[in-house]
């Protein structure tokens, strides 16, 4: 699992539907996730420190595992099929641990309220995520290249590298 970051809200230039940016640690794969207008406006109002006069379903959802000593450890957005991701949140009451089924949109809203870390199975990365850096992307690229060349196929074999007493 990769933990990502939410980077902002975009629009789909073609369709104007709202989009959330997830982008990992080191800002060279973003995974964009089509949600609805009420949940892009619940993810930008947490961004945006805005704090509303009376809860809404996100915030009211937030007291309640309060009131219920109840955590989120993590939200975990595990799978792609048919073009919808799933989420569960994680979460934790005492030593009691539970996945509760989420939408991606509402348990990142969640996530952001709660300060809690967000996760994207790698499966998920390699069949939805986007290149960020395409210049970082090809330096590594080169640079492996670059170091296989440079392999012999002595640099595989390791007889007579270890003694008995550091081969075990």
């Amino acid at each position: 699992m990769i933990e990502m970051k939410v980077a902002g809200i975009a629009l789909d230039a073609a369709t104007r539907s709202p989009i959330v940016l997830l982008k990992d640690g080191t800002d060279r794969r973003a995974l964009p996730i089509y949600i609805g207008q009420d949940q892009a406006k619940a993810i930008i109002s947490v961004l945006e420190n805005q704090v509303p006069p009376r809860p809404l379903t996100h915030d009211l959802f937030v007291n309640l595992m309060e009131s219920w000593d109840m955590a989120l450890d993590r939200v975990v957005i595990h799978s792609l099929q048919d073009n919808t991701f799933y989420a569960v949140l994680i979460v934790n009451q005492g030593e009691a641990k539970r996945e509760i089924d989420a939408r991606p949109s509402d348990a990142i809203a969640i996530a952001l309220r709660t300060n809690s870390p967000i996760w994207v199975m790698e499966e998920v990365l390699a069949d939805a995520s986007i290149p960020v850096d395409r210049d970082a992307d090809e330096a590594e690229r080169k640079a492996f290249r670059e170091f296989l060349d440079q392999l012999s196929p002595e640099d595989f074999s390791q007889r007579g590298r270890f003694s008995s007493e550091e081969a075990q």
